[in-house]
């Protein structure tokens, strides 16, 4: 039997609650719990194992801030904690890491500062470095989403597929927080020119069939936040999915 997809719920972090943007904009923003800490409890009790935190505050103030919410869910609970936001320095990374993160996302800082983000590849090694891949109309987009760039996002992960990376998480923001779909196509192009990438689909997904798409497809993981705070994707669903 084929392995099947890993869910990964994301908790976005803004003033050390957990909240959620639409199409990565500040100013559209829902707060969906106070305590991000209960948040990440529940979705260990359902038998997830993986956890999307994402610093926004960071990604604003381009070093980490919420660093205090990744050591509580890190403390806290066992699930395998991949963190994003901010990460701009060396001293960034040391702090994400000994706060506890198993992984950490760098998006901008590749786009913008590559030699750094290769010496954190080379020094940490690709199971703990993953390469953020924002797309916008098939370009890469930066800085939480601020700006796009004319780097294609096939070529732009095909650079770095050659360098080491394996773990991608790529977001296409203009679904992002919509409920819309995922960007289907885009994985589908990218699964087939770099059949070797492990794959992280992020943005649009509206329920479970989404996720089943994907999974036929052979996405290795998914990553969903707005879903399931509104309730289209149940903790019962993804739980029945993993078990």
């Amino acid at each position: 039997m084929s392995k099947k997809i890993e869910i990964i719920p994301a908790i976005d972090l803004i003033d050390g609650k957990c909240v959620r943007l639409s199409q990565g904009d500040y100013n559209q923003k829902t707060v969906y719990n106070e305590n991000p800490l209960e948040v990440a409890k529940m979705f260990e009790t359902a038998g997830i194992q993986r956890l999307h935190l994402v610093d926004l505050d960071g990604a604003k103030a381009k070093h980490i801030v919420n660093y205090k919410v990744l050591e509580a869910i890190a403390t806290k609970t066992d699930l395998v904690i991949d963190f994003g936001g901010g990460l701009k320095s060396d001293k960034d990374l040391e702090i994400a890491f000994s706060s506890g993160a198993a992984m950490v996302t760098g998006g901008s800082i590749a786009v913008k500062e590559r030699d750094i983000f290769l010496a954190w590849l080379e020094k940490y090694g690709n199971g703990k470095i993953i390469l953020g891949a924002d797309a916008k109309d098939g370009k890469i987009a930066v800085s939480g989403w601020l700006e796009t760039t004319e780097l294609a996002v096939i070529d732009f992960i095909s650079e770095y597929f050659t360098k080491g990376i394996q773990k991608v998480i790529s977001t296409d923001i203009s679904r992002d927080g919509m409920l819309s779909g995922p960007a289907f196509e885009l994985y589908s192009e990218i699964m087939e020119k770099l059949p070797k990438v492990e794959i992280i689909a992020s943005g649009g997904i509206a329920s479970m069939d989404d996720i089943l798409k994907l999974d036929e497809m052979g996405v290795p993981g998914v990553i969903t936040g707005k879903a399931i705070y509104e309730n289209r994707i149940t903790l019962k669903e993804i739980e029945k999915f993993i078990l």
